[in-house]
């Protein structure tokens, strides 16, 4: 598999190279008085069953701010890679994370996180996630508040390509996450803080992507995802805080590992201070954008170019670089 990954990444590497060096061009100012960013991962996410699933925060989030149905992942659409780029703005061929399990010979990721970044600027940050291999971006010092529960974890057996290449996942499902996560934002109210939902990953390698069982998962989700604006709204946070909800891949029948359109399409939603009410995001968006865009709202620069640019057509009346 992991041979399957390398081949992957060089064969697909060129999609991403327009994004090479996009940090180095001015970025526009950003909106004014943002302190707080939420990124919101739903693994597995994919829009088609999105659409299909009962989940009215969500689509009151698309509504009330700006959204695509068809951001894309990176190549190959798979957890841990993806959730690096999103949270690096950086494609693996250049963070390095080409492995999908938690490895600790393997060590955390090399490159600058949003964490990274927003730690040397005296910023706070949190991390609320349902899968352990997550501590792979825990750079020392970075991550103010780091919290996966493995005692109330259920563990899954699947297979990333769908074929035999099965293994055993511990998943800390979407309330469990949303509780802790909400409780730590209203007490601290960190800068930044990522929140990772395993849900509709979990019952889609189980049962199948669009089954049932992941829709009731999708419904889960949604109401986890309210804990967390209900949480905003009672630390007061919603005039200086913008929640990004997106996916790290999509998926299809039992797996997401093919480059396929099901698996590496994925949502991309932007909600809260400064952002365009009920607007399709219509310029192309990628996982990279999310580290990007979180970074700019917050005044951040990078330190290294990013692969990724700020979606600033979600934002007033700005276009994405």
């Amino acid at each position: 598999m992991q041979r399957f990954f390398t081949a992957l990444l060089a064969l697909f590497g060129w999609v991403w190279a327009i994004h090479d060096g996009l940090a180095e061009v001015a970025w526009p100012p950003a909106p004014s008085g943002i302190k707080h960013v939420v990124i919101v991962s739903v693994d597995g996410g994919a829009p088609w069953v999105i659409e299909r699933a009962r989940m009215p925060v969500l689509k009151q989030l698309a509504r009330e701010g700006a959204h695509s149905w068809s951001a894309q992942t990176i190549i190959p659409p798979v957890t841990l890679p993806s959730h690096t780029s999103m949270l690096t703005g950086l494609v693996p061929e250049r963070h390095r994370i080409t492995w999908n399990s938690w490895v600790p010979s393997n060590g955390v990721v090399s490159v600058p996180t949003v964490f990274t970044h927003a730690r040397a600027a005296g910023r706070s940050t949190a991390m609320f996630v349902g899968k352990e291999k997550f501590r792979h971006l825990l750079q020392p010092g970075t991550v103010d508040e780091f919290c996966y529960n493995r005692a109330l974890a259920q563990t899954i057996t699947k297979s990333e390509s769908g074929g035999g290449d099965l293994q055993d996942e511990p998943n800390t499902f979407a309330r469990t996450v949303a509780a802790q996560a909400a409780d730590y934002i209203v007490r601290h109210k960190p800068n930044v803080c990522f929140i990772h939902f395993a849900d509709p990953d979990a019952i889609g390698h189980k049962f199948g992507w669009g089954s049932p069982e992941q829709m009731r998962s999708l419904e889960s989700v949604d109401a986890a995802l309210g804990q967390v604006v209900q949480a905003l709204r009672k630390a007061q946070l919603t005039r200086r805080a913008v929640v990004i909800v997106s996916a790290d891949h999509g998926g299809h029948e039992r797996s997401h590992g093919k480059v396929i359109p099901e698996n590496t399409t994925i949502p991309w939603i932007a909600w809260g201070a400064g952002v365009r009410r009920n607007f399709t995001i219509t310029t192309p968006v990628n996982t990279c954008d999310t580290a990007a865009t979180a970074l700019w709202l917050l005044g951040l620069k990078p330190t290294v170019p990013l692969d990724g640019a700020p979606v600033t057509s979600a934002f007033g009346r700005g276009r994405k670089s």
